[in-house]
């Protein structure tokens, strides 16, 4: 190990920045974010730095070694090379840290890739070998890292004392809060909602088994559609009960060494029921698991979280929904068709296209309306009813229609034709699900539109 990774506690302390140009004022941008008094040294000095204002010292002319009276950490920042060298020079004869901007064998200190979620920080450092790399390296983290984590910080900073004093014992103390980590109370705090955190913080041989449950859109298919929060929640969970239409490519995201349990619906095998699934989804939180409820597009939308959600509720049982990118905005997108546009659709409606009983019971009459896209949800059985049943309420049978196969994925095939024509072909095509039917003038836009979306 080439450098000892610190964090160098600098409110209040003073800084020598030799430099007044652009490098300077990079530097002094996060030196003052950590609360430095800065001294600028250099023959001129930028607007840019002078913006600081009056907590910071300015002294337009040359270094000399009595700058670094009273300082706690150099910052060399000019674009001279010899300059640069006797500054660090002067540092290390006088034992203070010194950093040289693009010069790491001149550093006795590096400023690492930062990603600041204060007062939790998470710092990346390369040794001075690449800064690109550690920025690069600190994006890939960053991406997994919840934007709540400061205020779980400072939850558990404002609660440290009171623990203090509720267990002596370091090890209980530890336990509790180990507890704590991996119960709902961590998720409250992360929202700000300390109050209900609070109520968390029980002592860890009391009993008190807690889980939770996440309601989670996976998207239309593509796992690169993923939300940021569902990836966070996806490695978190101890247990994930996912349906049909989450992908083998999604689920390889997800936490390797949780249980997985296959809870959808497919033809010829024997399917979970809907309230089979809002016991499990109970019975496995009363258990203190973390569980995962995986849904392909938005929990919300056709996705039976809403029944879910509500046996939840009525047993007790902390959640989170996490909404994801739906199937119609997903596949729309990626085959070029815009929902809505000036000049042919002002609103959009989802539908579900599934069958009942074999018939398709649905308000046609509500549909026949111009500048309306409709979009039919798991339609593939019922497509040749719905283009009957629209054409005979009044929607005209050259109205453009397109059936997208798979969406999203590397197997999207769609078929288009017309009310009249569309059944047909589908049927020729052999698609197969899951589908997305679009219906409207907004499908004769993709001859313009498909070359560019992706």
């Amino acid at each position: 190990m080439e450098y000892l990774p610190l964090h160098f506690k600098l409110d209040g302390s003073r800084v020598l920045v030799v430099g007044g140009g652009s490098q300077a004022s990079n530097k002094a941008a996060l030196l003052v974010r950590a609360g430095a008094r800065i001294l600028f040294v250099a023959p001129q000095i930028s607007s840019q730095i002078l913006a600081l204002g009056d907590a910071h010292d300015y002294q337009t002319g040359e270094f000399e070694p009595a700058h670094l009276d009273g300082v706690s950490l150099v910052v060399a920042a000019t674009d001279n090379a010899a300059l640069n060298a006797a500054v660090a020079a002067a540092a290390n004869l006088k034992g203070t840290p010194v950093n040289v901007v693009d010069s790491p064998d001149l550093c006795t200190v590096i400023f690492p890739a930062i990603i600041d979620r204060s007062p939790v920080l998470v710092s990346v450092g390369t040794g001075g070998a690449s800064p690109v790399l550690a920025r690069s390296i600190r994006e890939m983290i960053e991406g997994y890292l919840p934007e709540g984590l400061g205020r779980l910080g400072q939850f558990l900073r404002e609660t440290r004392p009171v623990l203090k004093k509720r267990f002596s014992d370091i090890q209980l103390r530890r336990k509790a809060v180990e507890k704590f980590m991996v119960g709902p109370g961590q998720e409250l705090a992360q929202q700000g909602d300390y109050a209900a955190a609070e109520r968390y913080l029980y002592d860890p041989e009391d009993g008190v088994i807690s889980g939770e449950v996440y309601l989670v859109g996976a998207g239309p298919g593509d796992p690169d559609l993923l939300t940021l929060k569902a990836l966070q929640l996806m490695q978190k969970a101890d247990v994930i009960l996912y349906d049909n239409l989450v992908s083998e490519a999604i689920l390889s995201r997800a936490r390797r060494d949780a249980q997985y349990e296959f809870v959808g619906k497919r033809s010829g095998y024997l399917s979970a029921s809907q309230e089979s699934i809002n016991a499990l989804l109970v019975r496995l939180a009363k258990s203190g698991k973390s569980v995962l409820r995986l849904k392909g597009g938005d929990p919300f939308i056709f996705g039976r979280g809403g029944e879910e959600l509500e046996q939840l509720i009525e047993a007790g049982i902390p959640f989170q929904v996490i909404p994801g990118i739906t199937a119609a905005s997903g596949c729309a997108a990626y085959a070029g068709i815009p929902l809505t546009h000036r000049d042919y659709a002002q609103s959009v409606r989802f539908i579900t296209g599934h069958p009942k009983n074999s018939k398709v019971q649905l308000p046609w009459h509500e549909f026949v309306s111009p500048g309306q896209t409709l979009v039919f949800y798991m339609g593939l059985a019922g497509l040749p009813d719905i283009c009957k049943k629209l054409i005979a309420h009044g929607q005209s049978p050259e109205t453009p229609v397109a059936v997208i196969s798979k969406g999203t994925t590397p197997e999207q095939k769609m078929v288009t034709g017309s009310l009249g024509s569309i059944a047909e072909r589908v049927l020729k095509a052999q698609l197969v699900s899951p589908t997305l039917i679009i219906v409207g003038q907004v499908v004769s836009a993709p001859s313009r539109l498909q070359g560019v979306v992706q």
